[in-house]
């Protein structure tokens, strides 16, 4: 079965030599995608030092930035979240994000019955300065 390498052009770069997504058959599968904003390549709402080590970061903008650059790599694949049935959640604070993450998933998944299955892992640190990285596998109905 061939497979086809997805690359976005509406989602930030990758952080490594991969594709945005893969998609086999009917199967889509996203490579990790955290919250860096396209146009800067920056995580909204890190704050920085004058030595430029990372001070704080906002949780909740960046659960919203990683929701609005995976809506942008499914759009350009012909889907939408209606289509994602797994999502694996990397979360690098467990303790502090997890409550406010948890909210904002709700926002955009109201319905449980209705939303992907997820996983939420908390890790030691992720390959940018970001604290949230989601991991989506979706199914694209016929048409797609």
């Amino acid at each position: 079965m061939s497979t086809t390498g997805i690359h976005s052009g509406s989602a930030p770069k990758p952080v490594g030599h991969y594709p945005h997504a893969r998609r086999v058959g009917q199967w889509l599968y996203l490579s990790g995608v955290g919250p860096r904003d396209p146009a800067t390549n920056r995580a909204p709402g890190n704050v920085y030092s004058e030595d430029g080590s990372l001070l704080s970061y906002d949780i909740a903008a960046q659960t919203h930035s990683v929701f609005a650059n995976i809506g942008h790599i499914l759009a350009d694949c012909g889907a939408s979240w209606d289509d994602v049935i797994d999502v694996t959640v990397y979360l690098t604070d467990m303790a502090r994000d997890f409550t406010t993450y948890n909210a904002i998933w709700a926002e955009y998944f109201p319905d449980p019955a209705r939303a992907p299955c997820r996983t939420t892992l908390g890790i030691t640190a992720l390959p940018a300065p970001i604290a949230i990285e989601f991991k989506c596998v979706a199914f694209l109905r016929d048409g797609n």
